[in-house]
């Protein structure tokens, strides 16, 4: 978590809540502001939330603003806000280390389970891969521009993201996509499909590119190679 985020989040409610009476039996949620604001807020719960910040006090939130508001000497000196504001940033990043590594020790079993399974190759990487159609077509290289169908799913079935539900494939580069997909590419012959399961490391680490992504991820992906394109044509 970024430093000073929750000064940022609390500072954000503070804004959002700021023309609102402080009892909430007396807010109206009428008006498009009124249900922005109310919207804003509950955005803005969740997220913290999510964040392992659940325990914040909303009649705190609402005192600090009512005083700022007022004008009146803020309650606690700058020195304690600090030292409050540190402590529960260092409980966030300690909850999302040790979901981190709850993740990075599941993804290992779930391969490690996996790769015993008839049909499934881990090559030399870690990739791990099934051929469900074969084919007999071309095979791409790191410089080729390539037409997929995929789907991709965390190994809970969880869908993230996928072309097949949007109806349209994709053109990419082979050489320009995470390492799983560039190995696993390179194995296809145009008009196989495949399913790889493919490790963190040869994806998106201990980084999480969107919420549907945890960090330490295996990402398993059904994947059809419909062709490569000829860019000489373009």
């Amino acid at each position: 978590m970024k430093q000073h985020r929750l000064a940022a989040a609390v500072a954000l409610v503070g804004l959002v809540l700021a023309g609102c009476d402080s009892q909430t039996s007396e807010v109206k949620l009428e008006t498009a502001p009124q249900k922005a604001s109310y919207g804003i807020g509950l955005n803005m719960g969740k997220s913290l939330a999510q964040e392992g910040m659940d325990d914040l006090d909303p009649k705190a939130v609402a005192l600090g603003i009512e005083d700022a508001i007022a004008k009146k000497e803020q309650r606690l000196k700058d020195e304690e806000l600090i030292e409050a504001f540190a402590f529960l940033q260092k409980r966030a990043e300690d909850r999302m280390a040790k979901i981190n590594e709850e993740s990075a020790k599941a993804g290992k079993k779930f391969l490690e389970e996996n790769g015993k399974r008839e049909g499934v190759v881990t090559t030399e990487s870690g990739l791990q891969y099934e051929i469900v159609k074969k084919a007999e077509g071309t095979q791409p290289k790191p410089s080729d521009v390539v037409t997929v169908h995929y789907e991709g799913k965390l190994t809970d079935g969880t869908v993230f993201d996928s072309s097949v539900e949007r109806g349209s494939p994709v053109d990419l580069p082979v050489g320009g996509v995470i390492p799983g997909w560039v190995e696993g590419l390179q194995l296809m012959h145009v008009g196989e499909k495949y399913k790889l399961f493919i490790p963190s490391e040869l994806a998106y680490g201990d980084n999480s590119p969107s919420p549907a992504i945890p960090a330490n991820s295996v990402l398993v992906f059904d994947l059809e190679l419909i062709g490569i394109k000829d860019q000489a044509k373009e």
